[in-house]
């Protein structure tokens, strides 16, 4: 990365590696990168960072800006604090405990003037996180965060961070009581970055073929002389699909269904266990 300098860091910390027309840079440094703005809009450079003003930017802290915790240069993300003069790269800054947000100015902060919980929470006994289910702190900190609404929850920082990629802005929630308004605002001021997207099992299909219906006749003897993937909108080889499970179909004629029929259920969802139980529309 041109800003951090680093190729090692876990891309649930730093974000996508961006790569083009020479430049090489994390998403997460060009976020909280200070000098640097979106002038574009989101199809223009990265993420509307345009080029000229990345290279602009660093060519500003190549040589000039050292990280406060590992010492080397093209530091780009200050402290927001209030006359603190810390500036780090991003993912030295998380591994040292400082907090970025992703909301509104997308502000940073060094571990002196991080944002804390304020959360009136005390574990009874030895709480393991919600997610991994291995031990946590005693008490809310850097590390170990506690859902503001039911004060029960408690799970590692990272833990949480893996769960907000994976369940972005549509699904994410407390593990534990299902809160939503607070327990997102809560993250989204501690740090956490929940991308606002559908969530990842949405967008790569793997329940796909959960909301697809069956499109054929599962009658023992299908009559349809087209064979029983025939399915017409009208007519005797209309296809009716069982209206409990969905997971079985058959022809309006296989079935002696009646022309009106809206309903019908397979053999294993009907009372009489015939499968040749329908029902009728109003008419």
């Amino acid at each position: 990365c041109g800003l951090c300098q680093r190729a090692d860091v876990d891309p649930e910390l730093a974000g996508e590696l961006c790569r083009q027309d020479g430049l090489c840079i994390h998403e997460n440094c060009l976020y909280h990168a200070s000098g640097l703005s979106q002038r574009g809009n989101d199809a223009e450079g990265f993420y509307g960072f345009l080029f000229p003003d990345i290279r602009q930017e660093l060519k500003r802290v190549a040589q000039k800006v050292r990280c406060c915790i590992c010492r080397l240069p093209g530091a780009s993300v200050t402290c927001w604090g209030r006359r603190c003069r810390r500036i780090f790269h991003f993912p030295c800054g998380s591994e040292r405990g400082c907090v970025s947000q992703f909301f509104g100015e997308f502000r940073s902060f060094c571990w002196q003037h991080r944002p804390v919980q304020r959360v009136r929470a005390a574990q009874q006994e030895q709480t393991p996180c919600l997610i991994c289910l291995e031990a946590v702190a005693g008490q809310p900190c850097y590390d170990t965060l506690v859902c503001p609404a039911c004060a029960s929850a408690w799970f590692h920082r990272r833990c949480i961070q893996g769960q907000a990629l994976s369940s972005a802005l549509h699904h994410f929630r407390c593990p534990l009581c299902r809160d939503v308004a607070a327990f997102q605002d809560e993250m989204f001021r501690l740090g956490i970055k929940i991308p606002d997207r559908d969530a990842a099992w949405e967008l790569d299909g793997s329940f796909t073929d959960l909301y697809e219906q069956r499109g054929s006749c599962d009658a023992s003897q299908c009559l349809c002389p087209a064979g029983p993937e025939q399915a017409e909108e009208n007519g005797p080889w209309r296809l009716l699909l069982c209206s409990s499970c969905g997971s079985r179909g058959t022809h309006q004629r296989c079935s002696g269904a009646e022309e009106d029929a809206e309903s019908w259920h397979c053999s294993d969802c009907s009372d009489t266990g015939t499968g040749e139980g329908y029902s009728w529309g109003h008419r």
